[in-house]
């Protein structure tokens, strides 16, 4: 077993030290204990800057993981035993480097932001040292294992973090034109006769009168992703219509049978609507809703517009009922924004203790590689490779974010199904 010294045990060092030796299964014990402390055995860590401890395996501390506010540190990168960290305040830290990172210390402090309030990822700081499209979490972590072992002339046994590829799916328009009613319905054909889309207008009659399947329909594509063995998950919008939420009416019995029919082969949960973020009495309607639909309780959710505000809507999702949550991703850069691809318990900086909210972190979403950056298909094929190689390298799940109307080859997204086709190859 490791024994590792601190001067303070505090919950950010805990919280660190679990997202390096938990899932790696390697034991470990922290103790505040001196005299315990060098009459333990070997392999040793001394997280400290007690002077009558360096012979010990040791790293010297900044203050970053003792504090309990959320500070501005003056952050750079720096070289430790060969490998690039971070340094706070002039103190290289390894451990402190993987705290700051996957606590997304550094999105808290962003001040601009996008138009839908999000954190924007050209603006990270993962981004700012080129590290975003690397798991820098679990390369500081195999490094620090690695640093440990080699002080203490030892192998800590660590155990290789599992690599799984996880399609994923959000129904923010369960159809094109199937299921409108109403005012919906005609606005949409005059708009179409305003612009002279001849094209929408003859798609439109064909797919109503049965001649054509709608475009959005893809559910049969789904399906058979879901018998490939891979562990889809669907997340449904079910908000109240309005700008930025435009699915179709929830009481409609047909699209309530359909959220059914896919449940039987992927795992429904709710992509909670755009209006919800200012409200979390609608976010728990939401919930309410689907959980009506499909008769079970539901508890895995992504953000409409990955519409993330850091604490408040994780804090939400946690206080309604939430115990899993795929939003974790920039829109307008791929990657990894908290530097692991493995799902990790969040850490909530405000009230600084571990939540009991999951974090699955998507490596990839549709549109970044087709709208945001504007990427060829083959351009986005190789992209979607680098970053599988890096998830198989380190560990994790490569979560790919696909929308139904992305997968069917239609408009603007003509042939991107081959970028989904080369995601799920060579699944282990």
């Amino acid at each position: 077993m490791l024994t590792i010294y601190a001067d303070q045990i505090s919950k950010r060092l805990t919280y660190a030290l679990s997202v390096i030796f938990d899932d790696r299964q390697i034991e470990y014990r922290l103790i505040n204990d001196e005299q315990s402390f060098k009459e333990a055995p070997l392999p040793k860590l001394v997280y400290s800057e007690n002077p009558t401890l360096e012979k010990d395996a040791s790293i010297y501390p900044s203050t970053i993981l003792f504090e309990e506010d959320v500070l501005k540190h003056i952050v750079q990168k720096v070289e430790w035993n060969s490998e690039e960290i971070l340094s706070f305040n002039g103190v290289p830290d390894i451990l402190a480097s993987i705290f700051y990172v996957i606590s997304l210390y550094d999105d808290y402090l962003q001040e601009e932001t996008d138009q839908h309030d999000r954190n924007i990822g050209s603006l990270s700081l993962l981004y700012k040292m080129k590290w975003l499209d690397q798991l820098i979490v679990e390369r500081w972590s195999e490094k620090l294992i690695a640093f440990i072992e080699k002080e203490n002339g030892c192998s800590l046994s660590a155990q290789k973090i599992p690599f799984n590829v996880i399609p994923t799916f959000d129904i923010d328009n369960v159809y094109a034109y199937r299921l409108k009613k109403g005012w919906r319905k005609y606005m949409s054909i005059a708009k179409d006769i305003v612009k002279n889309d001849r094209i929408r207008l003859k798609e439109r009659r064909e797919v109503l009168s049965d001649r054509i399947k709608d475009p959005y329909d893809t559910y049969d594509k789904i399906e058979a992703i879901a018998k490939r063995g891979f562990d889809v998950k669907v997340f449904w919008l079910l908000g109240e219509y309005g700008t930025f939420d435009r699915n179709v009416d929830y009481n409609n019995l047909h699209h309530r049978r359909l959220i059914f029919e896919v449940n039987d082969f992927a795992n429904v949960g709710l992509h909670p609507s755009y209006r919800s973020n200012q409200s979390k009495t609608s976010l728990r309607e939401e919930k309410l809703r689907i959980e009506e639909i499909l008769g079970r309780e539901v508890t895995h959710t992504r953000q409409h517009f990955l519409k993330v505000k850091l604490p408040i809507t994780f804090t939400d999702l946690e206080k309604v009922g939430f115990t899993d949550d795929y939003s974790l991703g920039y829109a307008d850069q791929l990657g990894f924004r908290a530097g692991v691809a493995r799902p990790f318990m969040w850490f909530n900086l405000r009230e600084n203790k571990v939540s009991t909210l999951r974090l699955h972190p998507i490596s990839y979403m549709d549109g970044t590689l087709n709208e945001y950056m504007e990427l060829t298909i083959d351009e986005a094929v190789k992209t979607v490779n680098k970053l599988k190689t890096e998830v198989k390298t380190f560990g994790g799940n490569l979560v790919a974010l696909w929308h139904n109307e992305t997968i069917g080859d239609y408009g603007r997204w003509k042939g991107w199904s081959r970028v989904l086709e080369e995601t799920l190859n060579n699944k282990d």
